[in-house]
């Protein structure tokens, strides 16, 4: 179970690890963060380049991998089971314990170890230090009162299923800090052959739990040898279970991080590091509860085991949605560096301004494409699950919204006022509290998406009018909202083909139409075809 990317800002995918760099995506980017600060002087853009292409092609070829356990888990987990929304209920906890746990110490680490005077391994020692107190006063805290936390959370049968969570998330946490010193060090191959590693371990062992035991017990019987290994009524908590064992053995692999030098704890070094923390806690709590709120708060609103059901439906329907998480991911990934690395000038205005123009032409597409051929995207998850699919435009719709709150963050970063991040992100998360309180008692889940919505919403507006006022930016806001309506008009069709056009082959048709006219319009404007590279010459006059 690891985090990334902050975290990126995301909930959203099944390992606990990678829930968490959904959350750090989204609120820092901290891929960025790690690449820059880790990189020794004398370095250029090209190397930044290659190291922040190894980081993000291990991202999203891990939460492409991870989606596999989608399929998996909702079809061997009916929606009337309420074991999916068991998982997305305690993954959801364990995103915002990761933030907890970390308490900003992996951004705080690369500040101070990039300090003239910084002593790097001094740093890094205390840092471990840190985090491993409090991962392990989280551990004992949490064991030695599992049976009363389990049963007000409503897990008294199961209490094992939060007690091993605790000790996997606080494994996690503590394995942040080792990862952090990597990109320090620039080593990225190492670092992305442990997180893939993790998926690989994750999804072999949830192979074996889910499928062929269960397979080879109902093939030979309970009084088989299969049945010293499985037992077909724990269910779910093998989902849990795996999590711990591959979390537990990828810290093996820490060992050359983890030894060989003396660790030390500076007390003064300590208390400067906390205080420049715990802001970034602060920022990171609201922005990982604007993501895992609803799915904490629905369990206490729709108790029992109808509340499980829902939520398990809500959950799986959201991953449809984050598809287009990993198509933005990948858009960050090779366009930031071409942000930073574009012009060498203090003054990048009109470069975020088309940034954000071209963001948003990709995120559109994205929507377009996942709306457009929804009707085989929906086999992600099982037919009971189906029922939430209702809620993917809400979401996607939210998750643009957010992808522009993070570009529309250049502007309090570049100008020193971070603290307007904190309070943006805690506008957004109170909104969506005060959404979901309010009607998911009579709307279910359909309250969650729209809360989500309303929350980046806020936070989005919030940022760009503050955010004119201390640093214009001149968007070209008619030229978006161009996109934005060509988008809503060709959702608009693909919404009619869904209910009047009965053959799927003739609806996959229309809505491919729209997204080449999409692609079009795009083409003409914006990219045209003569400024490609390479081929790019092919198409001038």
């Amino acid at each position: 179970m690891h985090t990334k990317s902050r975290g990126q800002h995301h909930s959203v995918l099944t390992a606990p690890g990678f829930v968490a760099i959904n959350a750090y995506l989204t609120l820092i980017p901290n891929h960025m963060a790690a690449t820059n600060t880790a990189t020794p002087q004398g370095s250029g853009m090209k190397s930044l380049v290659k190291d922040t292409a190894i980081y993000g092609l291990s991202s999203i070829v891990g939460r492409f991998l991870n989606y596999l356990l989608v399929p998996l888990y909702t079809a061997k987990l009916a929606a009337s089971s309420g074991g999916y929304g068991v998982i997305t209920e305690v993954y959801s906890y364990v995103a915002l314990l990761l933030v907890l746990l970390t308490f900003g110490m992996e951004t705080t680490f690369f500040r101070f170890v990039n300090k003239e005077e910084a002593d790097p391994r001094r740093v890094y020692s205390t840092t471990l230090v840190l985090v491993l107190t409090v991962g392990l006063a989280f551990v004992c805290g949490v064991l030695g009162f599992l049976h009363p936390i389990a049963a007000a959370l409503d897990y008294a049968a199961h209490p094992e299923f939060l007690g091993m969570m605790a000790v996997c998330v606080a494994i996690d946490a503590f394995q942040c800090i080792p990862f952090a010193y990597l990109r320090y060090q620039r080593r990225p191959i190492k670092f992305a052959a442990l997180k893939l590693l993790f998926i690989v371990l994750n999804i072999s062992l949830n192979l074996l739990y889910f499928l062929l035991l269960p397979a080879l017990y109902a093939q030979l019987g309970p009084d088989s040898w299969v049945s010293a290994i499985y037992s077909p009524t724990y269910g779910v908590g093998y989902a849990f279970a795996i999590n711990l064992v591959c979390t537990a053995l990828i810290t093996l692999f820490f060992k050359r991080e983890l030894t060989g030098f003396r660790w030390t704890f500076d007390r003064r070094l300590a208390r400067q590091m906390l205080t420049y923390a715990w802001p970034i806690l602060i920022l990171g709590i609201a922005g990982i509860l604007n993501q895992t709120a609803d799915k904490m708060l629905f369990p206490r609103l729709v108790p029992g085991h109808e509340g499980k059901v829902q939520l398990g439906i809500y959950g799986a329907s959201v991953k449809i949605a984050m598809i287009m998480a990993m198509i933005t991911q990948a858009f960050r990934y090779a366009y930031e560096p071409f942000v930073f690395g574009k012009q060498k000038d203090r003054d990048n205005r009109d470069t975020y301004a088309k940034a954000m123009k071209f963001f948003i032409i990709f995120t559109l597409l994205a929507f377009l494409m996942v709306m457009g051929y929804i009707d085989v995207l929906k086999h992600i998850i099982g037919p009971s699950y189906w029922a939430g699919l209702k809620v993917v435009p809400i979401v996607m719709a939210a998750e643009i919204m957010m992808g522009i709150y993070f570009n529309l963050s250049f502007w309090y970063k570049l100008t020193d006022r971070t603290i307007w991040g904190a309070w943006f992100s805690g506008a957004g998360c109170a909104v969506l509290i005060a959404v979901n309180l309010i009607f998911i008692p009579e709307y279910g889940y359909m309250a969650c998406a729209w809360a989500g919505f309303a929350g980046y919403a806020t936070a989005m507006l919030l940022s760009y009018f503050v955010g004119q006022h201390y640093y214009p930016i001149r968007y070209p806001l008619v030229s978006i909202g161009v996109y934005v309506c060509i988008a809503l008009l060709f959702f608009g069709i693909m919404q009619l083909t869904a209910h009047f056009v009965p053959q799927l082959w003739l609806r996959l048709l229309i809505n491919s139409g729209c997204i080449l006219l999409f692609i079009a319009h795009t083409i003409h404007y914006d990219f045209p075809l003569s400024n490609l590279p390479v081929v790019g010459k092919y198409f001038r006059k």
